[in-house]
């Protein structure tokens, strides 16, 4: 009376079953030690250490833009070359003198380490050069005099845009029937 079960003599990690059973977990624990290394090498370059002093520049960069509205100035941007130079082409209102150099600040929504600093020099007529490292995708970009008087910026997704125009943002809009605002804090 020696009943036998059908049953196989192999070991247990000769059965396909359990190691089917442990690819789900063996799975997660991959990907958990691969985004643990990622969140290790990558930088955040989002957060800033001291957004009370960055606060106080956008209000300064506010009356900078107006007053490159109110003396009529507006840019052209392109690049050209083998994407490694920038040509500028500056307008201004009737009378008003244009500067020796711009500067210009090609800043990336993501990572800081990729955003450039450009000098442009006049080559008359209002257009300026600069050689810089090559564009591709979304950036931020300000321009400006070199007295730091006025002060243009814009978004350019150069994939999309051969050339971006940088405008003034108009003005403060009123709040009553043609009456500028004015500032209640002060």
């Amino acid at each position: 009376m020696n009943l036998r079960l059908n049953s196989s003599d192999k070991p247990w990690y000769r059965e396909p079953w359990p190691w089917l059973l442990m690819l789900g977990p063996g799975t997660v624990v991959v990907a958990g030690l691969v985004t643990a290394y990622l969140a290790v090498i990558s930088n955040d370059g989002l957060v800033e250490d001291d957004y009370y002093k960055q606060g106080l520049e956008i209000n300064r960069r506010t009356e900078r833009d107006q007053r490159a509205a109110e003396l009529g100035i507006g840019a052209e941007l392109v690049v050209g070359g083998a994407a490694d130079r920038i040509r500028v082409l500056l307008r201004a209102a009737e009378g008003t003198p244009l500067p020796a150099a711009l500067f210009l600040r090609i800043t990336h929504p993501t990572r800081a380490g990729s955003d450039q600093s450009v000098v442009l020099r006049a080559e008359g007529g209002g257009v300026y050069v600069g050689a810089l490292a090559p564009l591709r995708g979304r950036w931020r970009i300000t321009l400006e005099d070199d007295q730091h008087v006025w002060l243009l910026a814009g978004d350019w997704e150069t994939d999309k845009q051969p050339a971006l125009s940088l405008t003034p943002s108009p003005g403060p809009a009123s709040t009553e029937r043609g009456k500028p605002p004015t500032n209640k804090g002060s």
